[in-house]
């Protein structure tokens, strides 16, 4: 079986000026189309899929939304085979139990995981057969206890390895997800593992899940695959002269993650619930979704963000449905309580009930029939929140909603800061009638919402960030905490 065969499509390879020509080549020698990476940008992770050459694949790292997958698997007339998981993850719900349900792929994970459904149970150095090729399990702790890499060989050559969320571009994958308590030690792992993949050959390509985007990955960057050679050139942890050293550095890029993290890794040692039709939203009429607020359910309109300024449903929390949609809505909004939808004309409720099944919220009571028009056809009350520019802010309190590191790099002179997802524990701190503020509007406005239904009146939306700001106004930036 030809190397070639199973390498990345060149489409997909990124590789940044920092790489030389030799391992560029070397990287180009191994290109084809027979590994599809499926990238989900807003939670920033890539799944692979591995095209075996006799009508069956291997999947890594799939999410439940198996949609690209599925189609990817169609169009060459693939069956799932092996279902290979690098560790249990908290950003997502695996596809694995799925795939074994509807193809009877065979689930391949770590015996450290201790899962409770049926999976082929692997540790160091074990290696199974796919058909020619044969994929080896190496430990790599550090992002999680458990954690696997797979190196894929055909016959001594590897064709490449699967890193998860150990070796990723530029740096590794964060420490802290089983608690602040735990994070240095990890961070040693973390430190082993990177150099025992860094010792495989440079020419090794290597595909990490975790990349430019994911809450997983510390600090973002803007390639998803890399390789052996190119990251020991470059990668500044693998850089580190020491593990004390690499620990300082990988903690010191820590920042905050999504509430959701801390309950998916449970639920995919158990195993997700199998889902035996397509995703779908169930048409609420007015009455049914004021029946649900008023039982303490939660409205979530998915509109842009002036659409949600115009008019909105009292109560209601805007989360415009795009790519980070799951991001902020596992951070901001229990995952128990029904939910219900606000829907613009043309926006695709499958898309909606996707992006929420994926990350474990299953109490989905449907979407407001007729979206805002039925509602207010229907008599009910509306809300309305003002979007203001930059110069129309009139010297009011301002609250700004980014990360801290966007905040550090550059703010409004004598802004307020809460972290978006800080503040549903916060809202009491927020500065009343203020104008909030994100990067371009659409975290501005869900916290502007947040805040709206914890009690909070007056508020307003800047429609753009903080260097529009500056431009508009002429004034510079501020920068530090």
């Amino acid at each position: 079986m030809l190397v070639s065969v199973f390498q990345y499509s060149l489409e997909y390879c990124k590789i940044e000026d920092r790489v030389d020509s030799l391992l560029l080549e070397g990287l180009v020698s191994y290109a084809g189309d027979h590994l599809i990476p499926l990238v989900d940008e807003g939670l920033g992770n890539s799944a692979y899929l591995a095209d075996l050459g006799d009508g069956r694949a291997l999947a890594v790292d799939a999410s439940r939304d198996l949609r690209a997958l599925r189609q990817a698997a169609a169009r060459r007339g693939l069956r799932v085979a092996f279902a290979a998981d690098t560790h249990l993850h908290a950003d997502f719900l695996t596809g694995a139990v799925q795939l074994a349900a509807d193809q009877g792929a065979t689930v391949l994970a770590a015996a450290a995981g201790h899962r409770a459904f049926e999976h082929t149970a692997l540790a160091d150095g074990d290696e199974v057969d796919l058909g020619g090729l044969r994929l080896r399990a190496l430990a790599t702790p550090g992002h999680t206890d458990e954690h696997l890499s797979y190196l894929l060989l055909d016959g001594g050559t590897e064709l490449g390895v699967f890193t998860g969320g150990s070796l990723i571009v530029g740096s590794a994958a964060r420490t802290d997800l089983l608690g602040a308590d735990r994070a240095e030690e990890l961070a040693r792992a973390q430190y082993r593992s990177l150099r025992r993949l860094a010792a495989l050959p440079d020419a090794t390509p290597v595909w990490p899940t975790h990349g430019a985007g994911s809450f997983c990955s510390a600090p973002p960057g803007a390639a998803r695959v890399t390789t052996i050679g190119a990251e020991r050139t470059a990668n500044p942890l693998l850089a580190a002269p020491d593990e004390d050293a690499f620990a300082r550095q990988l903690l010191a890029s820590l920042g905050s993650y999504p509430a959701y993290f801390a309950r998916l890794a449970e639920v995919n040692r158990r195993g997700p619930a199998l889902l035996a039709a397509r995703a779908k939203l169930a048409p609420l009429t007015p009455a049914a979704v004021g029946f649900l607020m008023d039982r303490g359910s939660w409205l979530i309109d998915v509109r842009p963000i002036a659409e949600f300024a115009a008019g909105h449903i009292p109560g209601a929390v805007s989360i415009p449905l795009r790519d980070q949609f799951a991001t902020w809505l596992g951070w901001l909004v229990p995952d128990r309580t029904p939910l219900g939808f606000v829907l613009a004309s043309g926006q695709d409720p499958a898309e909606v009930a996707w992006q929420a099944l994926k990350i474990g919220y299953e109490n989905l009571a449907g979407q407001l029939d007729g979206g805002m028009d039925a509602w207010q056809a229907d008599g009910r009350r509306v809300e309305r929140t003002a979007l203001v520019t930059a110069d129309g802010m009139d010297g009011r309190a301002i609250l700004d909603v980014r990360q801290d590191a966007e905040f550090v790099t550059g703010h409004v002179p004598g802004a307020a800061h809460i972290e978006l997802g800080d503040l549903p524990g916060r809202a009491q701190n927020a500065p009343g009638e203020a104008v909030v503020m994100c990067g371009h509007g659409e975290r501005a406005m869900t916290a502007a919402s947040m805040l709206q239904r914890a009690g909070h009146h007056g508020l307003s939306v800047l429609a753009g960030g903080a260097q529009e700001w500056a431009t508009v106004t002429g004034r510079p930036l501020q920068e530090g905490t």
